[in-house]
């Protein structure tokens, strides 16, 4: 598939901008450009930005209803009630589970933590915890990522006489659940000055209320900072405001003195001894606390969290890593279901959106397919399997397309749902599948542009090889930790070269390993094209071509060299 390069345009104002920033800062013009492309545009917001602090963490007591989770935890706390920690099976939810039961341990002996399980009672707060709670005596839930839309659940704890605090980061409905409070910086009546926190994120802000209301000092969460960095990256929440503070000390945690259970997770991963980035999160770190809730059940992820030795670390670490080796086995084998379900629809390139639905497919893995379908055919996708009496989806969707709103306007389908502009969740009776798949593909059709449905590669800048040294690397670095609304920076140089040594590489030659320079006399410069080899005949007879890419520190025996990620080649003959 094509991709489509969008070069970003920048006024001469921005290019003012860029070199004030550049003169006062000491630094390139073309990082001063990134920052100004951020809405950077003085020197002491770049400072801000490169060097975050925790002083800048907004008031929690800001959040709406604040005060009354803070004075029902106090009481709970002094009454030595019991107090149930609850939180959804993915990674965001364990981590939340996992930050508040820490960090209450110690002001009580009456806390139990609670992960559904995804089979037996699926997303959000379910009947049975709160037949749990009610059999175990408890009488406080603390739910996490989860409850916003728990209207019937919290109303039926209530008869039991057990109250709720919601801790959730999704979007709620006109009416809230009748918790005895309910924290969403989404509410519309919320003046919290940042939306976009994470659920294990709004945790945190209820913990930092609940210090400073006992004057407990802030330093005493510190250590609590790498479970935020964890949720913020995994949930793919923006790294903007709030969420880059929390991020930004919580790697600096992880790298320095992570807890014994991340630490039996960095091991299992091989990123002991390296330098751990958000990327590593999103790739290595969080897939496997995802796996325990995909393909057994999520509180194996906080037992290991929440481990207190190191042989107890390494077991459960090895156990989530072998749930994750299931993970992907069972992820391919669905993925190419679906695809072969897929290559069977007539006029497929006609639609907007893509629906498949097989009953016997794993629950677990299913917003994995969705994403892999979504990354292929650069449509929408849903992925429908059965789960009890109901069937069950994940959706994913394309830039520009609101499908959280899209399935929103099916609601009356469905029987529950919920999630994100590009990803959310769905269930619904049998009987409206066929209703469902029309009016959702109606909507794909009226909203979805053509052009919406070509791969973008938003470039950031053109730059010429020579422009790529250590120092450029080193200043790149300070706009770390990258993610949604703070992207890796893509880059483009025109017209370069093979330099002589470039050739495919693989266990069946589909990547090139490229040594490159550009027409301006920069290079050589080494770089890898994951499955480009069909440009390989090209490049090998020294004919000039675009390439776009990312630039990264590349170490090996103890040697660092930069190494371009390419993203897509563009001979100069097309």
């Amino acid at each position: 598939m094509i991709n489509k390069w969008n070069i970003r345009p920048y006024t001469e104002t921005d290019l003012q901008n860029a070199d004030i920033l550049s003169s006062e800062l000491k630094i390139n013009p073309v990082i001063c450009l990134l920052l100004v492309q951020r809405g950077i545009r003085t020197a002491d917001a770049a400072r801000k930005f490169f060097k975050p602090s925790l002083k800048n963490l907004h008031d929690p007591f800001l959040l709406p209803d604040m005060y009354k989770a803070v004075k029902r935890l106090n009481r709970a706390l002094g009454n030595k009630e019991k107090i149930l920690i609850y939180g959804d099976y993915d990674v965001d939810g364990t981590t939340a589970v996992s930050l508040v039961y820490k960090f209450l341990r110690p002001y009580s002996s009456s806390l139990d933590y609670y992960i559904p399980d995804r089979y037996d009672e699926g997303y959000g707060v379910s009947y049975k915890s709160i037949d749990y709670a009610r059999e175990n005596g408890i009488t406080l839930i603390i739910a996490l990522d989860c409850g916003i839309k728990a209207i019937d659940k919290v109303e039926y704890a209530r008869e039991k006489g057990i109250d709720f605090i919601i801790c959730d980061h999704h979007m709620p409905d006109d009416e809230l659940p009748a918790a005895v409070a309910v924290l969403d910086a989404k509410r519309t009546d919320s003046e919290y000055p940042y939306q976009h926190l994470s659920g294990c994120g709004v945790g945190f802000k209820l913990m930092e209320a609940f210090a400073k209301s006992n004057d407990i000092p802030f330093s005493s969460l510190e250590n609590l900072l790498e479970l935020t960095a964890v949720s913020i990256a995994s949930d793919i929440v923006p790294i903007t405001g709030e969420n880059r503070i929390l991020a930004y000390y919580g790697l600096q945690q992880l790298n320095s003195n992570p807890s014994l259970g991340m630490k039996g997770i960095i091991n299992i991963c091989g990123l002991s001894g390296k330098e751990i980035t958000n990327s590593d999160i999103v790739f290595k770190i969080g897939p496997r606390i995802n796996a325990s809730g995909r393909m057994m059940n999520g509180r194996e992820a906080v037992d290991l969290l929440l481990a207190k030795d190191m042989k107890e670390a390494r077991e459960k670490s090895e156990n989530i890593n072998q749930y994750n080796d299931e993970r992907r086995e069972l992820d391919k084998r669905i993925t190419d279901e679906a695809n072969a379900i897929i290559n069977e629809i007539k006029n497929i390139e006609n639609q907007k959106g893509i629906i498949v639905y097989n009953p016997d497919w794993h629950k677990g893995v299913i917003g994995i397919v969705a994403s892999r379908l979504t990354e292929k055919y650069y449509r929408p996708a849903v992925v429908l399997t059965k789960s009890s009496e109901l069937i069950t989806g994940s959706a994913r969707s394309i830039a520009g397309f609101d499908i959280y709103k899209a399935i929103e306007s099916c609601r009356d389908l469905l029987e529950n749902f919920g999630g994100h502009t590009y990803a959310a969740g769905l269930s619904l009776r049998e009987e409206k599948l066929e209703t469902f798949i029309e009016r959702f593909m109606q909507i794909a059709d009226d909203e979805i542009r053509p052009e919406q449905m070509m791969p973008q590669i938003d470039i950031d800048a053109i730059i010429e090889l020579k422009d790529i040294n250590m120092r450029f690397m080193s200043e790149l670095k300070m706009m770390s930790p990258l993610g949604p609304d703070n992207e890796k920076p893509v880059f483009c140089t025109r017209n370069v070269m093979d330099y002589g040594t470039s050739k495919r590489v693989g266990k069946d030659l589909e990547h090139l390993k490229l040594e490159i320079i550009d027409s301006r006399g920069g290079g050589p410069m080494h770089g890898i094209a994951f499955g480009m080899h069909q440009y390989s005949s090209y490049i090998k007879e020294m004919k000039p071509f675009d390439v776009c890419y990312t630039i990264e520190e590349n170490t090996f025996n103890g040697n660092t060299t930069i190494q371009l990620m390419v993203k897509d080649i563009r001979p100069l003959e097309d």
